[in-house]
């Protein structure tokens, strides 16, 4: 479990662990997400745990969820995913303390890591809050007076095949 101790390495299992974790509360259902969430961010607690850590970089990557929560909540105003990818950027870079030098994470690869699973999230969340808003499109009005077939006895219940479907 050496390779676990690479700042690097501990860093994208973290932000793998975050997205699956944030996917699915997003979609849940199958389990698999959550699985493969509570998986990865074990492995990048037990490398956190190993390797030293600056408490304000994990404040900072906090902190930046709050403008990421008002690029959701008003999609037409992305302008906040701004602040949002500069604050996980930072925070990234200097989450790990080095012997050698001010940063233990590759600061190209933390940027394009922050870039894509920052919009990567929000394209996900935006989408997932307009399936939400839609309305129901199951119209049973539409049923009045269509012609179906009768697929179990009906009384109080039963099953209908009309329009194409079971109802």
């Amino acid at each position: 479990m050496n390779f676990l101790l690479d700042p690097n390495v501990a860093y994208l299992i973290l932000v793998i662990g975050v997205i699956l974790g944030m996917l699915a509360l997003f979609t849940p259902g199958t389990g698999l997400l959550e699985i493969g969430a509570l998986f990865a961010i074990f492995l990048a607690g037990y490398a956190m745990y190993h390797l030293p850590i600056r408490v304000w970089a994990l404040v900072l990557l906090a902190v930046g969820i709050v403008p990421f929560i008002f690029a959701l909540r008003k999609f037409k105003q992305w302008y906040w995913l701004v602040p949002a990818i500069l604050s996980s950027v930072l925070g990234s870079v200097f989450l790990f303390k080095s012997d050698t030098s001010l940063t233990a994470i590759n600061p190209w690869f933390a940027t394009l890591v922050s870039i894509v699973s920052v919009v990567l999230m929000w394209v996900i969340g935006i989408k997932t809050l307009e399936a939400l808003r839609l309305r129901p499109s199951q119209d049973l009005s539409r049923l009045i007076d269509e012609i179906g077939e009768a697929r179990t006895d009906i009384l109080n219940e039963g099953t209908v095949y009309t329009a194409g479907e079971e109802w």
